[in-house]
Formats: structure tokens, C-alpha cells, sequence
């Protein structure tokens, strides 16, 4: 049976037939960023209704261009500035840019303006004054932003749950304190390499901010176990991550504070804190049995087998862990693995420069493990690419001419 047409004259526009809203409901069911891309190419009208129904941009644009963007997009959350480290353009983003977007962008919860460098205290109060709803905040490598800037955002946008401030050097205690007062719902910081950071400064910090699941301070070498105790001990319930790579001040009673009363750590960076020893670790390991999966401990040269052997008997859901550098441990530490029952769920373990472990102890090791991706063995002389046989899944690096995964970083 032959299909009807219908007249030229009785055929009816889809734009006629569907409103504003049936529109949007069309588009939301698109999934794919090309298909809703094509959406706006039909009309003015689809192209409107794309603009102001677009949540994310990612955008190198001045000011005039970002006002004109701000017209269109005037319902965005997400707004991405972002410069690469190798790749920066110029000027990059400026002040100017950040005034535009304080006034135009007034939906704007997450902002991205890592590494761009020209940007001053001036465009980092309007950010505060202008951007109350804002949640995430990433500047990160700003390095002319000062303690004035950014009380300005803690005091503005008391909505904050998320701040990057890592290389940012200037920015000190006042910070944390301005965060503590106005911004209770911090869940994740970033402060690796804020050198003026102090135990005082965390202190101030936890007593108002008491959900923090994600804390990294990394080479901030002011901070020490009364930091880190304070946050322990405040955020116990929450915390999940915490680095403290390079905090040579830190000893084992940060880590005997996380032990009591942080169960549900997950991932623990402590590489370069070379006064921790294996009392410390052996009761972290035991207090952490379920919910560790990622510990790095580099360079802790008091560590020995007794701290190895009780990580791999006692934590059940470890995935990551890194002993470089930790000479002392040897094949003994791997003995513990004979009378193990279940699989460990290892997938990467960095051994490198701890020239007493051999063949034997990682052969050991992948009897008990069929889940190790990565396995970092460089200047181990022990441990050659003859000599044992690694299966097909598993990336050795012998030499360091492989890339390492970044869960340890």
C-alpha cells in the first residue's frame, strides 16, 4: 500500500508544532557532545536553545569575546581556562577576563584557571565578590595570587567544597583560617608546595571545616604531626586521601593520630618522612585492614620486612604500593605470602633501589598475585629480565623507560 503524502500546503514545521521546552526535552535526550553540537546548526531558534542550555565550556576567549559568550551561554556551571604548563598563549587570561566573568557568569559553579599566571588578587576578589554559587575553584600555579585574593573567594563563595591552590607559594595560614569561618562545607584541598602552611593553619582549618575527605600537603615542609593530628582527629569520619610527600617534620605520631581514629583511610602518601617507623605503619596497616588501597612510603629508611609483611597480610584491598629506596627490606618480607590463602588485589608495586629483595621474593609475590599491572624494579641487580618469567598483563620497568601510573603521585 502506498504511503500518502500530504500536500505541500498541509505539511507542518516542527517549530510551529513543538515549544521551547518539547525542544529542550529533545535535546537532553541527545548523548553524544557531536549530536547536541548539530542540534544548534538546524536554526537560530535550536542554536538558542543549545546556548542557554549548555552546562560546560572549555574556552581560550578576552574579554569581548567572553562577554558575548556570557550573553549566550548565560546558564553555564562549568567554565574551564585552564593553560598548559608547555602551551601557555599570550597575554592568557588576565584580570579583565575575571571581571567579565564575575558579572556574566553568575550560574558559574566550577572554574578552572590552572597555570594562568597573569592573573592578580584584583581578579580573584571579583571572582569572590561576583561568584557566590561557586563550588570548585582550580588556580592552582597562580603564583602572584596573594592571602587577599583568595579570603576574598572564601568569604564570597560560601558554597566552596573544592580549592586548588597547589604552587600557589604565597599564600599562608590567613587562608585556611578565612576558609575555616565562611566555607564549612570544604570537602577536597589542594595546597602541595604552600610552604607557609602551618600545624597552626590546619588547626584553624579542621575546627571549621570537619568533612574534608581529600587533603594534599605535599611538600609543605612547615607542617607536622600537630597538623596532622588536628585533621585526624576532626575529620576522622571522612577522610579518605592524604599526602604528605616531603613533610620531613612529620613522625610517627601522625601516623599512630590516622591509625586511631581515621578508618577509613584509603590513600596515604608519605614518601620522604624519614623519621616513621614500623610501629607506626603496623598498626596504621591493622587499624586500615579494609579500606587501604594506596600507600606510598619511599624513602622512609627506617621501614623494614616487618612493616612489608604486615601490609600484605593484614590490608585485604591494597592496590598500589611503593617501598623504593627502602633498603632494608629484603626477600623475608614476601615469607608471610606462603601460607596466605586468598589472591592479594595488588596491581602496582614499586621496589626500586632496595637492592635485598631478589627473584625469589617477587617470584613469590606473582604466586600469590595474578592482578599486578605495574611493577617497578630499576636498580634492584637482583631482579633481571631473564630470570623470571612475568606474565603478559603485567609492565615491568627494568630500566625507567616506562611511564608510571599516577595513583602513587
Amino acid at each position: 500500500m502506498a504511503t500518502e503524502v500530504l500536500p505541500l500546503s498541509e505539511t507542518v514545521c516542527i517549530n510551529d508544532a513543538l515549544t521551547d521546552d518539547e525542544l529542550r526535552s529533545v535535546l537532553a535526550k541527545l548523548e553524544s557532545d557531536q549530536d547536541k553540537e548539530l542540534f544548534g546548526l538546524v536554526c537560530k531558534r535550536w542554536l538558542r536553545l543549545q546556548s542557554t542550555d549548555r552546562k560546560k565550556l572549555f574556552a581560550r576567549a578576552g574579554p569581548h569575546m567572553l562577554e558575548r559568550m556570557a550573553a549566550r551561554f548565560s546558564q553555564l556551571l562549568e567554565l574551564d581556562l585552564s593553560q598548559s604548563v608547555s602551551r601557555s598563549f599570550y597575554p592568557g587570561v588576565t584580570d579583565s577576563d575575571l571581571s567579565v566573568i564575575a558579572d556574566g557568569f553568575k550560574c558559574l559553579k566550577v572554574l578552572n584557571l590552572q597555570n594562568c599566571k597573569g592573573i592578580t588578587d584584583k581578579g580573584i576578589v571579583a571572582i569572590g565578590n561576583g561568584l557566590s554559587s561557586l563550588q570548585s575553584l582550580d588556580i592552582s600555579y597562580c603564583r602572584k595570587l596573594t592571602d587577599k585574593g583568595l579570603v576574598a573567594v572564601a568569604s564570597g563563595c560560601p558554597k566552596l567544597h573544592s580549592l586548588h591552590l597547589a604552587g600557589c607559594r604565597l599564600v599562608t595560614d590567613k587562608v585556611l583560617q578565612a576558609l575555616s569561618k565562611n566555607c564549612p562545607n570544604i570537602e577536597e584541598l589542594w595546597l602541595q608546595g604552600c610552604s607557609n602552611i602551618t600545624d597552626s593553619g590546619l588547626s584553624d582549618l579542621v575546627r571549621g571545616c570537619r568533612g574534608i575527605k581529600f587533603l594534599d600537603i605535599n611538600k609543605c615542609s612547615n607542617v607536622g604531626d600537630i597538623g596532622v593530628s588536628s585533621v585526624s582527629e576532626a575529620c576522622a569520619t571522612s577522610l579518605k586521601t592524604l599526602k604528605l610527600l616531603d613533610c620531613y617534620k612529620i613522625g610517627n605520631p601522625s601516623i599512630l593520630s590516622l591509625a586511631r581514629f581515621c578508618k577509613n583511610l584509603e590513600t596515604l602518601i608519605i614518601g620522604g618522612c624519614r623519621d616513621i617507623t614500623d610501629e607506626s605503619i603496623q598498626l596504621l596497616a591493622t587499624a586500615c585492614e579494609f579500606t587501604l588501597k594506596n600507600l606510598r612510603m619511599d624513602w622512609c629508611l627506617n621501614i623494614s620486612n616487618s612493616s612489608l609483611s604486615c601490609i600484605l597480610t593484614k590490608c585485604r584491598n591494597i592496590e598500589a604500593l611503593d617501598i623504593g629506596c627502602c633498603e632494608e627490606v629484603s626477600d623475608d618480607a614476601f615469607e608471610c605470602l606462603t601460607s596466605r590463602q586468598s589472591s592479594l588485589t595488588l596491581k602496582v608495586l614499586k621496589i626500586n633501589n632496595c637492592p635485598k629483595i631478589t627473584e625469589a621474593g617477587i617470584g613469590r609475590l606473582l604466586d600469590k598475585c595474578n592482578s599486578l599491572e605495574y611493577l617497578d624494579v630499576r636498580s634492584c641487580p637482583h631482579i633481571t629480565e631473564s630470570g623470571l618469567q612475568f606474565p603478559d598483563y603485567c609492565r615491568v620497568n627494568f630500566t625507567g623507560n616506562l611511564s608510571e601510573p599516577d595513583v602513587l603521585l
